[in-house]
């Protein structure tokens, strides 16, 4: 039986690339955004919370039990602290936060009900673990996100449906929604590996998290980012000769 996965912020970036995988294996795929974004489309804006809440029981009633949910809608606006307003605050926690939660619980109890197991995949952020200036509210979005998806993996555990987040580093893409400039991207995409990532990095790593081989892995948080979460290639050696103790 061909497998129901939903995407949500489906229409560009690593959302577009989620789908484009699965639907390259045949799988079926549900796609969400503000705008259409293919032959099996919910349109909704993921910032009111009813829209969020129904999500998953109008992919249900259209296309058939879902079996898998990939939370990767996100908005990053640049806002400096000082200028951050109540409202900007909260669009961000709303669509990058609540969205995910809503969605979750409402498709863990449509598991519950119909007896099903399924799969939760968040995308979270390397901007959970270090701030920068201008994304206060996208960083603590993120920083929320890593704890929602274990507290629901703790929740969500004993009636069959794993909860796991994916972390990227820096990926190109191509949004109208979350422009960066170059200097932007240049500054962020440093990491070990040497090379920006691209959606389909990200998009291979949902598959496995969503999948059976990923079967006894609920609550974690797998980093996709060139190893840049493992520490900065940018500083130089913090000493250029021989120490004592070195030449003994």
């Amino acid at each position: 039986m061909t497998r129901h996965v939903l995407v949500t912020g489906a229409a560009s970036g690593i959302g577009a690339g989620v789908c484009e995988l699965y639907a390259a294996e045949g799988t079926a795929v549900t796609a969400v955004d503000r705008r259409a974004a293919g032959p099996r489309s919910i349109v909704a804006d993921l910032a009111d919370a009813e829209a969020a809440e129904r999500v998953v029981e109008r992919a249900w009633q259209a296309y058939g039990p879902v079996d898998v949910v990939v939370n990767a809608a996100g908005i990053y606006p640049a806002t400096p602290f000082l200028e951050m307003t109540a409202a900007q605050w909260d669009r961000v926690q709303h669509v990058n936060v609540r969205a995910p939660m809503l969605i979750t619980a409402t498709f863990g109890r449509a598991c519950a009900a119909a007896g099903r197991t399924g799969a939760v995949v968040n995308i979270a952020s390397g901007a959970a673990l270090r701030a920068r200036p201008g994304a206060a509210h996208y960083c603590t979005s993120k920083a929320a996100l890593e704890m929602l998806t274990k507290a629901a993996a703790i929740e969500l555990g004993p009636i069959g449906v794993r909860v796991n987040a994916v972390s990227p580093g820096f990926v190109t893409v191509d949004s109208a929604a979350n422009p960066v400039t170059e200097e932007y991207a240049a500054a962020v995409s440093a990491n070990a590996l040497g090379r920006r990532g691209v959606p389909g990095d990200v998009a291979r790593a949902v598959r496995w998290l969503a999948g059976e081989e990923a079967g006894w892995v609920t609550g974690t948080v797998l980093r996709v980012d060139g190893g840049a979460s493992a520490g900065s290639t940018a500083l130089p050696l913090h000493w250029n000769g021989t120490s004592e103790v070195q030449r003994a």
